[in-house]
């Protein structure tokens, strides 16, 4: 039974039997004989046939759900079994939106020096994205926005909350300014990502409240794409500081920078996933706030070296406090 709810689970996600047969290693016939043996135990049409595949039935929506708990449950049981007679061991997938990627050694890092037989593979996803492999098992862990994104049954823990703020060339008319709006940010050359992702819908919706338009010069669904842009001083863009630090200001010492508390970052999977995938989950929930949060300047921060500028974005004006590094 549990092999042919994986089949199922894998017809579902391909909605083509050839292709969910070559996923699954099987043979078309072999994958169509199971899915009619499975209707027969459950007395039920769980997919509409005709010359292809045409959907699920009602009850084969239903029964999806079901699937997708019994198979997630099997694994867990599985991977507990296994942990308990040889430690903590596998492989984690996890799926994260793009400006997330730069924090999660603060997740991977610790956690494998706690278990080293662990090991990881990372993809960068769209925030909608990382929910769909979710639901189809093909990760085990996401990293993705907690707001406005239709989280359905997974399980979240926030990890810390986004900062956005202006990097652009030190030259830049804006750079030295003790001000900056988002109407002015709006007028500037900027590489931005592509509207699909989650901050950039974000990112869109602070610039409509002020009646500014973002018209991007360069769209890329890749962070190392924009900052490279970024580089040759020609464009400016809108990220979130903890990312802009990594990638443009790895050397900088000083108090460290505020975060935009409205935009949270989270940790979510399937409450019945494999035991890693728990330990891994609860070691997340451990590291909640893992960025520091520093109030002690309120609203006022400034980076600068000999190449960046980065501003904080906020509603309307932003005081910015000149700190040179």
């Amino acid at each position: 039974m549990i092999d042919k709810l994986e089949f199922f689970i894998a017809l579902a996600r391909e909605q083509h039997f050839g292709r969910a047969a070559a996923e699954l290693g099987i043979t078309q016939p072999t994958l169509s004989a199971a899915i009619k043996q499975l209707e027969d135990q459950l007395g039920v049409m769980l997919v509409q046939r005709g010359s292809r595949f045409q959907g699920l039935t009602p009850e084969g929506q239903r029964v999806l759900e079901w699937a997708r708990r019994i198979v997630g449950d099997t694994r867990t049981m599985r991977a507990e079994m296994k942990a308990a007679r040889r430690g903590l061991a596998g492989h984690v997938r996890i799926a994260a939106i793009p400006t997330a990627l730069a924090m999660l050694p603060e997740l991977t890092t610790p956690f494998r020096d706690k278990h080293p037989e662990v090991t990881f593979s990372i993809i960068s996803r769209t925030s909608l994205e990382v929910l769909s492999l979710l639901e189809n098992f093909e990760i085990d862990i996401g990293i993705t926005y907690l707001d406005n994104e239709p989280l359905g049954h997974v399980a979240a823990v926030p990890l810390y909350s986004e900062r956005y703020q202006l990097i652009t060339a030190a030259a830049n008319r804006l750079a030295d300014r003790d001000t900056v709006t988002w109407k002015e940010v709006a007028e500037l050359p900027l590489c931005l990502l592509t509207p699909d992702m989650q901050n950039r819908r974000i990112i869109n919706k602070h610039l409509e409240e002020v009646g500014a338009t973002a018209h991007p010069t360069l769209e890329s669904n890749s962070m190392i794409v924009l900052f490279s842009h970024i580089r040759t001083g020609k464009w400016a863009s809108i990220m979130p500081l903890n990312l802009a630090e990594v990638l443009a200001l790895p050397s900088r010492s000083g108090p460290s920078p505020l975060l935009n508390r409205t935009r949270a970052i989270s940790s979510v999977w399937w409450p019945s996933s494999a035991s890693r995938t728990r330990r891994l989950s609860l070691h997340c929930s451990t590291r909640q706030g893992f960025l520091p949060n520093d109030t002690s300047h309120s609203d006022r921060y400034f980076l600068s070296n000999d190449e960046y500028a980065i501003l904080i974005l906020h509603k309307g004006f932003v005081p910015l406090q000149n700190e040179h590094r």
